[in-house]
């Protein structure tokens, strides 16, 4: 039987892990996803080049959210 809320919480658990997970290199090393300058990710973006795996994945989530503007629906979402 099909559960039709894994989606959601899948969803939820990304935009919680977007809010609290830390950019492990780089420039902005040690800031929070959501945190991240637009600017940086678009560099990403237009290289092609984002990380492989679920860092990648959660950047171009966060990319998406930030052209949105709903990051501020994001940061209420930070543990620390």
């Amino acid at each position: 039987m099909n559960n039709p809320n894994a989606g959601g919480d899948m969803e939820k658990e990304n935009l919680i892990e977007i809010a609290n997970t830390r950019m492990p290199f780089g420039k902005y090393q040690g800031r929070v996803l959501i945190d991240l300058p637009e600017e940086y990710l678009l560099w990403f973006a237009r290289k092609g080049e984002f990380p492989q795996g679920k860092l990648g994945m959660l950047m171009e989530m966060t990319l998406a959210i930030k052209i949105e503007g709903l990051d501020g629906l994001v940061k209420p979402l930070k543990t620390g």
